[in-house]
């Protein structure tokens, strides 16, 4: 992993994570899916942890698909350990989607920091984030479609809560490249910043400093929106509650309100 994606702790539990493949501009290779996924496992791992914070080291956040891995490869991202993309080789997903989707499955928020270009497989590593932080100038494209390929890295299931379908399928068949305000504005960006990274760690520490168990809590929650039923969404809310009411931390979120203090949590 040391070459191609790097996790520095900050205080309060917030993981600045960071893609640093900058001569490629953090495209991906083999080596590059296989850093993803062990930077995730390394996260879930992580005691402490109460916000991740992903970005590009260099010129962009990830220009996607190392074309030369498409060339050498006939599954490019499947598994080291031989597995095919058919293969659900991470939970419900395959090693290339994991490097997306294990950013919603990690139980803490995951703030996003976009610059430069974020296209194919790098547009669906920035949709996995709770929230996305886009610099104006940056250039983002669904690119699969220009190589004749269809989107699979998890996009399809994180766009459908982000994106309108008719926007989102004109984005797909097209493959036309967007800029940060058109990102807003279509809904595959939160906010757009001209220093998404310090903007992006600024959020980080505000929530850093809730309720750890409330926030994985709220983030369980979150998730679930998507496909889960009314009624199982009602009894989750129910059971998150119970969860975190009347504990140590909810009492000391209270306290350190009124007396207006940091919080000091128990994790």
């Amino acid at each position: 992993m040391k070459d191609r994606v790097s996790i520095t702790m900050l205080e309060d539990g917030i993981a600045d994570v960071r893609m640093i493949r900058t001569d490629k501009m953090n495209a991906l290779d083999a080596a590059m899916w296989a850093a993803l996924v062990e930077a995730i496992e390394t996260l879930k791992a992580t005691p402490g942890l109460r916000v991740v914070v992903l970005s590009g080291e260099g010129r962009a956040f990830c220009a996607g698909l190392d074309l030369s891995s498409l060339q050498a490869e006939r599954d490019p991202g499947a598994s080291s350990a031989g597995g095919t993309l058919a293969d659900r080789t991470n939970g419900i997903s395959n090693n290339a989607q994991y490097a997306a989707w294990g950013w919603r499955e990690l139980p803490v928020p995951v703030i996003a920091a976009v610059h430069g270009v974020a296209f194919g497989a790098g547009s669906q590593i920035m949709a996995a984030a709770d929230i996305r932080y886009v610099h104006p100038d940056t250039r983002i494209a669904i690119m699969e479609m220009k190589w004749g390929l269809v989107p699979d890295v998890a996009g399809m299931a994180l766009w459908r809560t982000q994106v309108a379908d008719d926007v989102l399928r004109e984005m797909i068949y097209t493959n036309r490249q967007f800029n940060g305000h058109e990102a807003k504005a279509m809904g595959f960006a939160t906010h757009v910043s001209d220093d998404p990274l310090t903007a992006a760690l600024e959020l980080a520490r505000i929530i850093a400093n809730k309720n750890p168990h409330a926030v994985r809590g709220a983030k369980r929650l979150c998730n679930m929106l998507a496909d889960a039923t009314d009624a199982e969404i009602l009894q989750a809310e129910s059971d998150e509650q119970v969860k975190v009411i009347r504990t140590p931390n909810q009492i000391e979120a209270v306290m350190s309100e009124m007396e207006k203090r940091k919080p000091v949590f128990a994790e």
